[in-house]
């Protein structure tokens, strides 16, 4: 049955699970370590729930469902699932990778992966040509798009036909926009990523990741390593994300809604200097993401006129927590130079546009003019 995302979100690609014949509507959480074998030589499909567990299978089933991939992982965290997809690459492999990515790769690529062997160049693409960069080493190109924090856009078809053409993997971190607004695999991408603590999720009470192929050899290749690392995600975190990912269509929605309404406010603000948003037309990253994604999201950055401006704000919002992490219910503002990027060195933060007068918002789904006029009081109570 080809369904609408909306209904895969709440039932994948309908297949039905026949260990249940509760006929119960919420999936149940197979909370239990190991398995009983019916003889010698026989298995009823589970061994050990490091290996795999019917909760998380329902999971990866319904990720890969959403994003068109044939297999999907689910991992503890969204660093799990990146730290695993590295053990793919061998020492002396070379990865082209996005300048402005989440501080927590950029701290893993730098300080555990080149430890182990492999090489990075790290480029901005709005203004450097991968192309010049790719050795006869390279491997894969890894991206996000839009970027954390600078919401930079990256073409993806072009990107992956370059990749192709290179016999490159592509890697696409596909949080910010979940597959509800864009899907990789259909632009070119050979490998997805998310954090699923994030909008799959989308309720801040779980950590959990994800890696989506969509060929045997890569699906193969990552269920040995997640076999033997044990990096798999538990039972009631599963559930707890399966649950999070039936509003998804709903939540992402509304709180595209209200990024957008506070994009337009903080645009008239005089005392912000810069507003960074994949939906603001007249830009080039209007142009890009608007031909790949159908929708700009509800992350947003933007910056003000001074760092004491910026940790004013932060003090001073009544509403709208101070608080790491993104894509949930509540809207969350970040202080990325000491918090998501604070391991990034300073010449790199700078380089890519993070100052310390760069703030980082996930609008939610809460009354978007309660949100603004929070914003609005935080900013206009500021005195020099």
């Amino acid at each position: 049955m080809d369904t609408g995302i909306a209904t895969k979100c709440i039932y994948g690609n309908h297949e039905k699970f026949e260990g249940d014949r509760t006929g119960a509507i919420s999936f149940p959480i197979y909370q239990t370590a190991t398995y009983a074998h019916p003889a010698v030589g026989q298995s009823t499909g589970y061994d050990y729930s490091r290996l795999q567990n019917p909760t998380r299978e329902q999971l990866e089933k319904i990720v890969a469902s959403l994003e068109g991939g044939l297999d999907a992982l689910a991992f503890s965290s969204g660093m799990a699932a990146i730290t695993t997809l590295m053990e793919i690459f061998k020492p002396g492999d070379h990865i082209i990778s996005e300048a402005d990515l989440y501080g927590g790769s950029i701290r893993l690529f730098d300080h555990i992966n080149q430890k182990n062997g492999i090489e990075f160049s790290r480029i901005n693409f709005a203004e450097e040509d991968p192309e010049n960069y790719i050795k006869e080493n390279t491997k894969a190109i890894y991206i996000e798009t839009p970027t954390n924090p600078m919401m930079n856009v990256i073409d993806i078809r072009k990107t992956a036909e370059l990749a192709k053409k290179h016999n490159l993997l592509l890697i696409v971190d596909n949080t910010f926009l979940s597959p509800y607004f864009q899907r990789p695999f259909e632009l070119g991408a050979d490998i997805i990523l998310h954090s699923g603590t994030k909008f799959l999720s989308g309720h801040n009470d779980t950590l959990a990741g994800f890696i989506v192929v969509n060929t045997p050899e890569l699906s193969e290749k990552l269920r040995y390593i997640i076999k033997t690392t044990g990096a798999g995600l538990a039972p009631f975190d599963s559930w707890l994300v399966l649950r999070g990912i039936k509003t998804l269509p709903i939540r992402m929605e509304k709180a595209q809604e209200n990024a957008q309404a506070i994009v337009e406010f903080l645009m008239q603000e005089k005392k912000v200097k810069n507003v960074y948003y994949p939906g603001i037309p007249g830009t080039n990253n209007y142009e890009v993401c608007k031909s790949q994604a159908s929708g700009f999201g509800s992350m947003l950055t933007f910056e003000v006129e001074s760092k004491e401006l910026a940790l004013h704000i932060l003090e001073s919002l009544k509403l709208i927590p101070f608080a790491e992490s993104l894509g949930g219910v509540e809207t969350l503002i970040t202080y990325p130079t000491a918090q998501t990027h604070a391991d990034v060195p300073e010449e790199i933060r700078i380089k890519n546009g993070i100052t310390d007068s760069v703030l980082r918002l996930s609008a939610g789904i809460e009354d978007k003019k309660d949100l603004i006029a929070d914003l609005k009081q935080a900013i206009d109570s500021f005195r020099e």
